[in-house]
């Protein structure tokens, strides 16, 4: 068995409709840069208020992956 290095960052989804959505836009956009995706999360939320209304759902997401450093 081979020893495994994993890196964490932190990533901003947005939704007009849900948090759940938001956090789910943020892993599905890193996905498409970052390879071997293992865990997603969610660190906080928040909402866009305009008008008194909620026009914004924002999810901060931490994701760690499989570091294939040098």
């Amino acid at each position: 068995m081979t020893d495994s290095v994993y890196k964490f960052i932190e990533m901003v989804g947005t939704s007009p409709n849900s948090w759940e959505e938001a956090a789910r836009n943020a892993v599905e956009r890193a996905g498409k840069s970052l390879q071997d995706l293992r865990v997603a999360e969610v660190k906080e939320m928040d909402m866009k208020l305009e008008n008194d209304k909620v026009t914004l759902f924002r999810a901060v997401v931490r994701l760690s992956f499989k570091y294939r450093g040098e």
